[in-house]
């Protein structure tokens, strides 16, 4: 188990990196997660939802995602409210103290799934969640060293040290655990480290003799290997445009096939594509728009007032988890005349799309406590919530170019007007539209519509054609996706002491 001091310590990307590290050894790995939450998700080739990051991880793996990865998604829809998605299905809308009180039927769930990968892979690499020393939340914990208990696994642990106190996050972490949770933890890891490792060596030994566990190794601050992050904390990552060079490393380069442009050139470059995202305050799958973060003719940008947005070439309205308070939000900010006077082009993603539209009705309060809510009018398209959840992929063509996605969503869109997507099975998805100061207005369903790189391709090209550029268009977002792994597996590789990790996984069970 990889648990952290804190969130976004990097369970995730380390997790991710181990998998791709065995995977290269060959050995059949496989991520879980007991619990996430997350408003970041996918589909299954199984139809099942479950949080990208382990998709992501299960890519770093080799393998194939399924639900069993992932058996309980938490995807927030306000301060206190969550929808609970359980082995990929919806099963209901709880209060954190209603899902409190449903954990103990959960664990059992929790612990089978695990079972069944641990049945079918060599390795597992579970992620904990948040802190594992929460003591107020132990009693009923899924994801953390409870669950290591459970299964008799051992557990490292990994600090951020780019936020500071991270010997005593690391140290105060094992501290505050009871005895029989202590015990699990066997290793610590030191991450995001920023200059020479050298310097650590008296802070690493003195944090063995305080706390009796060894430090595996110290990575450090990478430049590039994105993951499909679980939260918004992933929003203030630097693009490709904006790294800078660290400890003499090419921080810039572009991904795999990218033409070697300069990054300054291009800030300087009358065809750099502005794209402005709306950062709304339940945003969901804001991943789909990291393919173009890879593209080196791309400037993008997140806005959350009408003042920041100007004219941007493509202005883009992403998914939400609560639609309608989202939308009035967007209008509060006054964003919505920023979209009504936008001279390029507009894209609404999911419930961006939906928003765009003429209305949204929610009569059994699926979503919103509102029956009915007026969209932006800017595409003729309504939507309808229903209790039944979407979840599935499809592939068709768009502009011309096979193009592949995912669908996510409770409401059912009704368009009017000529569809975004041709559908492979003689379906329709998304419709077009302008903006009353005569930009284009695209509306879709679909998630990770622009990962497909001609698909991608073909939706910049009509944006600079707009606004009178030309795009440098960057290669394979999968080769790009695939390398940022690899590189990620480079570092653990070179700066972890994986013979020790060997070790613990080998001697597996504790008792």
């Amino acid at each position: 188990m990889v648990c952290g001091t804190t969130s976004n310590a990097g369970k995730s990307t380390i997790t991710a990196g181990l998998c791709r590290h065995y995977a290269r050894r060959g050995a059949r790995v496989a991520p879980f997660k007991a619990q996430n939450m997350s408003n970041n998700s996918t589909v299954t080739p199984a139809g099942h939802e479950i949080a990208r990051a382990q998709a992501w991880q299960a890519a770093a793996a080799g393998i194939c995602p399924e639900v069993a990865m992932n058996p309980v998604l938490l995807k927030p829809m306000s301060t206190n409210l969550c929808q609970v998605v359980v082995m990929g299905r919806p099963l209901g809308t709880m209060t954190a103290a209603e899902y409190h009180r449903r954990k103990p039927e959960l664990f059992g769930l929790v612990l089978e799934a695990l079972a069944d990968l641990r049945a079918r892979y060599d390795v597992v690499i579970l992620e904990g969640a948040g802190s594992p020393a929460e003591i107020n939340l132990l009693d009923n914990d899924i994801v953390n060293l409870r669950l290591a208990h459970a299964a008799d696994l051992p557990a490292v642990v990994v600090g951020d040290i780019d936020l500071g106190g991270v010997f005593a996050s690391l140290f105060g972490t094992v501290a505050i655990l009871p005895d029989d949770l202590r015990r699990h933890v066997k290793g610590f890891v030191i991450n995001k480290f920023r200059g020479d490792p050298a310097l650590l060596s008296g802070g690493t030994s003195g944090l063995y003799e305080r706390a009796g566990v060894p430090t595996l190794g110290v990575v450090p601050w990478l430049d590039g290997p994105d993951t499909d992050s679980e939260d918004s904390f992933a929003l203030s990552r630097p693009s490709h445009l904006d790294r800078v060079e660290t400890d003499g490393a090419d921080a810039t380069r572009p991904p795999a096939g990218a033409q070697r442009l300069d990054p300054g050139d291009l800030l300087d470059s009358d065809d750099l594509l502005d794209v402005a995202v709306v950062h709304l305050p339940h945003i969901a799958n804001f991943t789909d728009v990291d393919p173009l973060r890879l593209e080196p003719g791309v400037r993008l940008r997140w806005i959350d007032d009408a003042r920041d947005v100007g004219q941007p070439d493509l202005l883009v309205i992403p998914g939400s988890k609560s639609t309608v308070a989202d939308l009035s939000w967007l209008r509060r900010r006054r964003l919505d005349r920023a979209v009504e006077r936008t001279r390029g082009t507009v894209l609404g993603i999911c419930a961006g799309y939906q928003m765009l539209g003429r209305s949204i009705a929610d009569p059994e309060g699926v979503e919103s406590s509102d029956a009915s809510t007026n969209g932006l009018g800017l595409l003729d398209a309504a939507t309808d919530f229903g209790p039944e959840k979407v979840t599935r992929w499809c592939h068709g063509d768009l502009f011309g170019q096979r193009a592949s996605g995912y669908q996510i969503h409770h409401g059912v869109v009704t368009a009017y007007a000529p569809p975004l997507v041709t559908l492979d099975d003689g379906g329709a998805d998304g419709t077009v539209g302008t903006t009353p100061a005569g930009g284009a207005v695209w509306g879709t369903t679909l998630h990770g519509l622009l990962e497909a790189d001609a698909a991608r391709a073909a939706v910049l090209e009509r944006v600079a054609r707009m606004a009178g550029k030309h795009v440098v268009q960057a290669g394979s977002f999968s080769a790009a996706r695939a390398e940022r792994i690899d590189r990620l597996a480079d570092a653990l590789e070179a700066h972890l002491d994986l013979t020790m990790l060997d070790q613990i996984i080998s001697e597996g069970r504790l008792s």
